[in-house]
């Protein structure tokens, strides 16, 4: 790679498609500089991103592949630093083969589908509380949907979830919202992290004293014979599980809505019953992906992609986004939404192994809230032709959503 000219990705992740298209055009696998210098590689095709995500030969471990953790530059290079929050820490993130398997095998049991189906009540309540603030709304009158409707909906779904109080929920929400803000000063992502350390170890304190039917519960009593998750492993398993429930369902309730509204003959077949609801949730999660870009992989020996070879210690950029809009698979396309497209496998909640072990309560939550939404407002419009993208190339979704509920 040191050889070879990286395109340099857009922190603040304004335009992410267009970004896409530009790599895809370079390559199927394409060299690129991440903020702070960092160096990798990202795949722009749906086959060869899945390769990775199943590869032996591909690890998320830095301390043992990552070749600019082990030299020590990464230390040298404050710019650099944010990438701390993502492969600083010690959960499935950043876990390889054995240690990945283990750490799947103590945490799966918390999210089994009995556990979620326990929750659909719980998220059905927390919609109808949600809708009835915002029937308050007087007609004509703009709301931020996303502040209103698509994030309280999951971070109540976490707080009761996880035990967590009304002031650990927000603390846990404004580290979320700078963890995926790719231009955030890294000194201010850093106290942010330790910040979201401390409430959860203050967490992990109080239900140690009293337990609860909650996961952080479940997770400090998880155990697989004489194995436990550590003390680090456990804060760090709960920033994993918080910050994908909470930035996963946002962004996905929210693109959706912005779709919909902007097709809505699409959305009239949904509300009509001629294409259920699921199809809209599967299309959304492929057309705008939660998370677009997450960083990071790296390769354990040399990896050939037809003439491109990844030197071992080299760095992956797992991109989802380029992988739902590949033509060459999703279909020339695929950069259109259509929830009458038919159902095509999509890799945004990862796949195999790695595949998301909270997918299914993202699922749930945006199959209850989207038709109640627009059986709640079925005249709502957009009130803005264009909203501004989180500051992220790693998130995908918008600051703010802005609506009119009635004419």
């Amino acid at each position: 790679m040191h050889d070879c000219e990286a395109v340099a990705i857009d922190p603040a992740g304004a335009d992410i498609p267009a970004e896409a298209a530009r790599l895809r055009a370079l390559g199927d696998l394409v060299p690129v500089e991440l903020p702070g210098g960092i160096r990798a590689w990202a795949p722009t095709r749906h086959h060869i991103l899945k390769s990775f995500l199943t590869d032996p030969n591909v690890s998320k471990d830095p301390r043992r592949h990552w070749e600019t953790w082990r030299s020590g530059a990464l230390h040298e290079n404050p710019e650099a630093h944010w990438i701390y929050n993502w492969v600083g820490v010690e959960n499935m993130l950043t876990a390889y083969g054995d240690d990945h398997s283990r750490l799947r095998k103590l945490i799966a049991p918390a999210f089994t589908a009995r556990r979620t189906e326990a929750l659909r009540p719980a998220v059905e309540t927390i919609t109808t509380d949600l809708l009835d603030a915002l029937r308050t709304t007087p007609p004509g009158e703009r709301v931020d949907l996303r502040a209103h409707y698509a994030l309280p909906l999951p971070m109540r779904v976490i707080c009761d979830l996880f035990g967590l109080v009304a002031g650990e929920g927000a603390q846990v929400a404004a580290f979320v919202e700078v963890m995926m803000d790719t231009t955030t000063a890294p000194e201010i992502a850093g106290k942010m992290l330790a910040g979201a350390r401390e409430t959860l170890t203050q967490l992990i304190d109080r239900k140690r004293a009293e337990p609860g039917e909650d996961l952080t519960s479940a997770l400090i009593a998880a155990h697989d014979g004489q194995d436990r998750l550590s003390e680090t492993e456990l804060v760090d398993t709960l920033i994993l599980l918080l910050a994908a429930g909470h930035e996963t369902t946002v962004n996905l309730i929210g693109n959706a809505v912005v779709a919909l509204l902007r097709n809505p003959d699409q959305l009239a077949a949904l509300r009509a019953g001629d294409v259920p609801w699921t199809n809209a949730v599967e299309e959304t999660l492929r057309w705008a992906p939660s998370i677009a870009n997450l960083p990071l992989r790296f390769a354990v020996s040399d990896i050939s992609v037809g003439s491109v070879t990844i030197r071992a210690g080299e760095a992956i950029l797992t991109t989802f986004g380029a992988a739902g809009w590949d033509p060459e698979f999703h279909g020339a396309d695929a950069h259109r939404f259509d929830v009458r497209r038919t159902p095509s496998e999509h890799l945004a909640f990862g796949h195999g192994a790695h595949r998301c072990v909270g997918a299914p309560l993202a699922r749930a939550e945006a199959i209850i809230a989207l038709p109640a939404l627009f059986d709640a407002f079925p005249a709502m419009r957009l009130a803005e032709e264009e909203f501004e993208p989180v500051p992220s190339f790693v998130a995908h979704g918008h600051r703010t959503l802005t609506v009119r509920l009635r004419p």
